[in-house]
């Protein structure tokens, strides 16, 4: 089919920035574990911060990428909407930002984190500066210029990686007199090794000037527009999908925000300062990175392409095909990575290697989180947007009741059951909503006996020794090419699978 075509070129595309880049940055991940130890937490205040940033990078962009496609999907209308949602999205980010950066003090001491104002003054300009760019980037995808879009996203990553190695790789080894000795006294004007971790934050700050920059195109002819009612129109669009966005972020971040409130001191006796388990954690997450860049990617394909499809009478077919194709993938990105963690967990550091036995806990909360992405589509398609509010909130309020019942007493694996139980429901409450009031011939069944089958391997796998890394390499190649053949198999044999 042209469309599934249309939809696997464009998810190709837009994932090499976003596989690319999550790779990429994943691999930093390896930098850090291997540069800064668990022992005391080195870690923990970034890993915070961070988790912060994403409910309030959902505040900031206040639902418009979607509200961008929906008002301005007609070519005569793109350059006025253009200019009423990114007037309003800088003076809202204007505004929070010039309030966080006034109470830096207060919020680094509410957080635990005295002495870091510096910080959070950078992260509040970053919160600006993305938002900024990601009506800049919107339109890029509007426009069908992906190679663009990739290009910049992809160079963005690039000097956040050069940036960030330059303070932690080079700058480092000059203080600590592994090489060019001859520049210790200047690069100890503005580096410590204390503060080594800081200087993350500051080469995402760079990255992302710099990439305003980039974009800066984009921008040209852009004039500061205020029509009242027609923003009226927009923002009553867009302020549910920011509260179910912000929910949906505060469901995927809580267990990182709830962590170090929760987690009773010595609950871990190899590690325990709850700084040092929490930045194990959040270093483990990232683990589950993998599921994310399918997901990432064919969201930024299929949102645009479902939103032109509208009121076409093949367009529910062709949701449910393509959902039925990204849940196959999903499906098996959770069976390869969990049975492989084996040899992947070897590339951090040994202490970050700790909290393993989540990781495939939190692929599938992830997986959940990917496959609730897409089955949103109805409301977004049907303008009812406010059952996606409902369900997220409802998730959200499930996910902080059961972090803070879990984490005392299950710890790591209490955050990833809280995260995989509140996804899943999502999942089920947006299913049955979506087939009363938009009917969609999602294949069911197949999906389900797709993930119990991959379920069951990676169950049976946990019994496997696998301390013989070529032995155990050999097994789960074998595993994988199993699962393939059996999706293989009945796909075939499927009427009209072939089409």
């Amino acid at each position: 089919m042209s469309f599934l075509k249309k939809l696997a070129g464009d998810a190709v595309l837009y994932g090499m920035s976003t596989i690319v880049g999550r790779l990429l940055n994943w691999l930093m991940v390896v930098v850090y574990t291997r540069s800064f130890g668990a022992e005391g937490g080195p870690l923990a205040e970034n890993g915070e911060f961070y988790a912060l940033m994403i409910p309030l990078g959902v505040i900031y962009t206040f639902g418009m990428e979607t509200a961008f496609f929906r008002f301005a999907s007609k070519k005569e209308n793109q350059r006025e909407y253009f200019n009423l949602i990114l007037t309003f999205i800088f003076i809202l980010g204007a505004t929070l930002s010039g309030v966080i950066i006034f109470f830096a003090t207060p919020i680094s001491l509410a957080l635990n984190f005295p002495h870091t104002e510096h910080l959070i003054t950078l992260l509040a300009l970053i919160l600006l500066t993305d938002a900024v760019c990601a009506i800049a980037f919107v339109k890029l995808r509007a426009n069908n210029r992906a190679k663009k879009f990739v290009a910049i996203k992809l160079l963005n990553i690039l000097i956040t990686i050069l940036v960030t190695m330059f303070f932690i790789y080079v700058c480092q080894g000059i203080i600590t007199d592994r090489f060019l000795p001859e520049y210790k006294d200047l690069v100890s004007g503005f580096y410590t090794l204390e503060n080594g971790p800081d200087y993350i934050i500051f080469a995402n700050y760079v990255a992302s000037l710099l990439t305003l920059l980039m974009l800066w195109k984009e921008f040209v002819g852009f004039k500061p527009l205020w029509t009242f009612p027609k923003l009226k129109v927009v923002l009553n669009y867009a302020w549910p999908l920011m509260i179910m966005g912000l929910a949906g972020s505060i469901n995927l971040t809580a267990d990182r925000l709830l962590f170090r409130r929760f987690l009773p001191v010595g609950f871990y006796p190899e590690y325990p300062a709850v700084d040092a388990a929490y930045g194990i954690y959040t270093q483990v997450y990232k683990l589950s990175i993998f599921m994310a860049l399918v997901v990432q990617a064919y969201r930024y394909a299929a949102e645009p392409l479902f939103f032109s499809k509208m009121g076409d009478k093949n367009s529910s077919a062709m949701i449910a095909l393509s959902t039925k194709w990204f849940t196959i993938a999903c499906i098996f990105i959770w069976l390869a990575v969990s049975i492989n963690l084996n040899w992947i967990s070897l590339l951090l550091g040994e202490s970050y290697r700790y909290g393993l036995y989540v990781v495939p806990v939190l692929l599938l909360a992830n997986l959940f989180i990917g496959l609730y992405g897409n089955l949103t589509i109805w409301f977004k398609l049907s303008d009812q947007t406010q059952y996606g509010t409902y369900i997220t909130l409802g998730a959200m309020l499930i996910t902080v009741i059961m972090n803070v019942l879990l984490i005392p007493v299950w710890g790591f694996l209490g955050c990833a059951v809280a995260f995989a139980t509140s996804s899943g429901l999502m999942v089920v409450a947006c299913y049955f909503l979506g087939q009363k009031y938009y009917p969609i011939p999602y294949e069911t069944g197949r999906v389900l006996f797709y993930l119990v089958v991959a379920a069951a391997i990676i169950w049976g796998y946990s019994f496997v020794d696998s301390s013989q890394i070529l032995r155990s390499i050999l097994l789960q190649g074998l595993l994988c090419a199993v699962f393939m053949a059996l999706i293989y198999g009945m796909e075939k044999k499927k009427p009209g699978a072939t089409g």
